[in-house]
């Protein structure tokens, strides 16, 4: 597969997906965006713009959109899935039906599946005949869609076993604003991707019920202890964790106002019960999927993951999150 022109299939037409699209697009490639929205597609098409998620940005005449996914499919053999990780089996086993050639797959989703707890490259692999795809890389980093959409610098990676095609995807991506590393460890990669988001939910209940700087220090800090906890148990390499995809994500997550699951967080905080969260944000909130999936894995794994266990105990159990503070706080005495 050449690096020079391509022709780039966007599943999902989200934030993060029109963004993608962009970068893309700026870089001299045709891209093709996938949506379930027919209003959307036409929005995209007739006024290169995608104003449920971005207000005042314009896309290229490079990029088209259709609600017609087998179109989307068989228009390259570049595949980027950028859904909600709950909807990636019942796309990849669509997709798998019509897919006429192998397929580059690439997935900038972060999330762990429900009840299978699998990680999203398993998905993949498991749903799309190996006929069916070249390679799959994850593509994944501190990277808020509203940043990458202004030209903001934002650093990524592309990670996958085989390191040609996460130098493939690496190569179609990069420009002067969007730099991309590679990386071999694609289950440290997901596995940061995914956890972080539980540790910005925290973030997000501290900032609600008004406590400070230490405090988050202490959380963000102690939160990646567990991730790489949780991450040695399962097989991941501890240094993908220092890197973009583990400490990057993690900071940018816990720190901004643009982050839906430190949103989510917040209104927990301040008392807003879980079930009306979806409602309230507008936006899928991969955390509180990702928190019951983890709590349940880690418990398979016995492995202790006292923050996640909490949060899990405010979403799901209905648990005041102060006194949850209080209880970590009043755990046994430990050395660092």
């Amino acid at each position: 597969m050449t690096t020079t022109h391509q022709k780039v299939t966007i599943l999902g037409a989200g934030s993060w997906g029109t963004a993608l699209a962009k970068v893309l697009s700026e870089n001299g490639h045709d891209v093709l965006l996938w949506t379930l929205s027919e209003s959307s597609a036409k929005e995209i098409n007739e006024t290169h713009s995608n104003s449920q998620y971005f207000k005042n940005c314009k896309l290229s005449e490079h990029v088209q959109a259709t609600t017609d996914l087998k179109k989307a499919v068989n228009f390259s053999d570049v595949l980027v899935v950028v859904i909600p990780t709950n909807g990636i089996r019942g796309l990849a086993q669509q997709i798998n039906a019509m897919i006429k050639q192998p397929k580059l797959i690439i997935h900038a989703s972060k999330g762990i599946e429900q009840k299978t707890h699998k990680r999203i490259s398993e998905i993949l692999e498991e749903e799309l005949s190996p006929q069916n795809r070249q390679a799959i890389v994850a593509l994944s980093g501190p990277s808020h869609a509203e940043e990458v959409m202004v030209g903001d610098v934002t650093s990524i990676t592309a990670a996958s076993q085989d390191m040609k095609a996460a130098e493939f995807v690496q190569h179609i991506f990069m420009n002067d604003d969007f730099r991309v590393y590679t990386n071999s460890d694609i289950l440290g990669v997901e596995i940061g991707a995914a956890l972080k988001n539980i540790i910005a939910i925290g973030a997000g209940i501290l900032d609600g019920l008004g406590y400070g700087d230490n405090a988050m220090a202490a959380l963000v800090t102690r939160g990646m202890v567990e991730i790489k906890r949780f991450g040695a148990a399962l097989g991941a390499d501890p240094s993908t964790f220092d890197g973009l995809s583990g400490i990057g994500d993690l900071i940018v997550t816990c720190g901004s106002e643009h982050s839906r699951n430190r949103r989510a967080g917040k209104l927990l905080g301040q008392g807003v019960p879980a079930t009306e969260l979806s409602e309230r944000i507008g936006m899928a909130i991969e955390g509180m999927f990702t928190v019951k999936s983890t709590y349940e894995l880690a418990q398979e794994l016995h492995v202790e993951m006292p923050i996640t266990a909490a949060i899990y105990r405010v979403i799901y159990e209905g648990a005041d999150p102060r006194k949850q503070i209080v209880t970590l706080m009043r755990r046994e005495k430990k050395s660092e």
